[in-house]
């Protein structure tokens, strides 16, 4: 009884320590999320919408958005980068999806107007016609920080990590934001999927690879 005792110790010792590393990465990770939150709350509409249109100068500028015909973006909440108007602007030239919550997951929808959209899972407006199937040229991704190598910080759902692992290849991701978002390094795991490129009202930054 005690051997079986002293192994039933040593599993759950190694259980525990195997969950060390995600514990402190998880709360490093809501540490920079509050602070980079906080920075982002206390934005005034007018200063939302100001950084908002200087944040798009600069993404329509990237080729990959220029050569994109099917773009995934989103509707933003909490002071996020307003991207909706790029629906207006190039509607005739591509076409717009939104992300879509189901449970733990989420999918990727067309846009074809506001009479087709409903309140979601978090009351955010979500298309309700049919999961896109095709290739996604362009990924706007929102995010509460990203860093210079492509790291993204999200809001903790992990609803754009789980989808992201199954992306096909060849999308390219773009992360957008203000500048104060963009720090020097964002607590990462190895399979989280890193960003292209991270676009601020300061301009277009190439994620260094490693």
């Amino acid at each position: 009884i005690q051997i079986y005792e002293i192994m039933l110790f040593e599993s759950v010792f190694l259980d525990i320590f195997r969950l060390l590393p995600s514990q402190k990465l998880r709360r490093e990770k809501n540490q920079v999320r509050e602070l980079l939150a906080q920075k982002r709350r206390i934005l005034t509409k007018d200063m939302v919408q100001q950084l908002s249109a200087e944040v798009l100068v600069h993404l329509e500028q990237l080729p990959a958005f220029q050569s994109a015909q099917t773009v995934l973006i989103y509707y933003p909440t909490h002071n996020e980068v307003d991207v909706l108007p790029l629906i207006k602007r190039y509607k005739k030239e591509k076409t717009f999806l939104f992300p879509v919550v189901h449970r733990r997951n989420m999918t990727a929808c067309p846009y074809e107007g506001n009479a087709k959209m409903h309140r979601g899972k978090f009351n955010i407006p979500e298309p309700t016609t049919e999961p896109y199937i095709g290739k996604i040229d362009l990924i706007i991704l929102p995010g509460v920080g990203f860093d210079l190598c492509g790291n993204r910080l999200g809001r903790g759902g992990g609803y754009y990590d789980r989808y992201l692992a199954n992306l096909k290849r060849g999308t390219v991701l773009v992360g957008v934001g203000y500048d104060f978002q963009l720090i020097e390094e964002v607590p990462a795991a190895r399979h989280d999927k890193r960003l292209g490129y991270i676009v601020t009202n300061r301009g277009i930054t190439k994620a260094k690879m490693d």
